[in-house]
């Protein structure tokens, strides 16, 4: 999930000050982490307390109350600080943007077993999304995105060799695997390259409008850095785009040391001590690639 984090810190800078380049400091001194982060973070946590409703519910408000000026949506605000634990329909993107945790608790290895998707992880982004943001289309972002990121996993990571050939030294083909999955199973749109969506792409903070521009930052992309550049380079809701690319392009190609690094310094003790917890807890999860 730490795609997640870097995204937003890169885009923190953005959001209201839109680029539409890719040339710029992927650091600069004034970035920090937003509610997506502050989110994510929280949506590890109600994993590793057992993925319930409550869980989840408990974590957001347990997390949203700790960093009250992190930038949340309005209503999502109002829900964090009132006693109302039920949702509220939105379709906002922040249900796209936390997701990433539970995209790593699906398991690659029963896929490559039995070549049938795993449930649990994709039962566990669905609830994480309909806490808060139960219509359609909110839940649907969510789980395009949680897709999105396992099918990197699966195919990147070369888990598919055990099922069929294996095809993660043919980039390309992974991409089209994955957007075709995209296309058909949420009917996302795909087919438009950046330099068509970029000019005219305006803030937009709903799923509709920022899921499918952010995936398609990632299958534009070269390595991580390029897809972070990519969706900053859109413009719009900056920060959560590249928030849901970073979460893909993890998967995909791995984080270059120095970008953890240089992240880890942009957040707080208590961050820190959930993704330290996070990596421990998911490790049995994980193998080759993964690890």
């Amino acid at each position: 999930m730490l795609g997640t984090i870097i995204g937003d810190i890169v885009g923190s800078v953005y959001e209201w000050h839109n680029i539409k380049t890719k040339e710029f400091p992927l650091f600069r001194d004034d970035c920090f982490f937003t509610d997506d982060t502050v989110m994510t973070c929280a949506v590890a946590e109600a994993l590793m307390n057992g993925g319930e409703k409550d869980n989840f519910i408990d974590a957001m408000k347990k997390y949203g109350r700790m960093y009250p000026n992190a930038g949340y949506g309005g209503r999502f605000g109002e829900w964090i600080f009132s006693e109302d634990r039920e949702p509220y329909n939105s379709y906002g993107n922040g249900s796209a943007m936390r997701v990433s945790p539970c995209a790593w608790l699906m398991n690659c290895g029963f896929c490559a077993r039995t070549g049938l998707w795993p449930s649990n992880g994709r039962a566990k982004a669905s609830l994480s999304a309909e806490v808060t943001h139960n219509h359609p289309e909110g839940i649907k972002g969510a789980m395009a995105t949680a897709d999105a990121i396992f099918m990197c996993r699966y195919y990147f990571g070369g888990y598919c060799g055990d099922y069929e050939q294996p095809i993660n030294d043919n980039p390309a083909e992974c991409k089209k695997r994955i957007k075709e999955h995209i296309e058909n199973e949420y009917g996302y749109n795909l087919s438009m390259s950046l330099d068509e969506i970029r000019p005219t792409y305006q803030f937009n903070e709903t799923c509709q409008d920022t899921v499918p521009q952010a995936i398609i930052a990632f299958l534009e992309s070269t390595d991580f850095e390029d897809a972070i550049r990519n969706a900053i380079s859109l413009g719009g809701d900056s920060d959560t785009l590249a928030a849901i690319t970073g979460s893909i392009a993890e998967a995909a190609y791995r984080i270059p040391d120095w970008i953890k690094d240089k992240a880890y310094s942009y957040l707080d003790e208590p961050l820190k001590d959930v993704l330290r917890r996070w990596k421990k807890f998911t490790s049995p999860y994980h193998s080759r690639y993964d690890a």
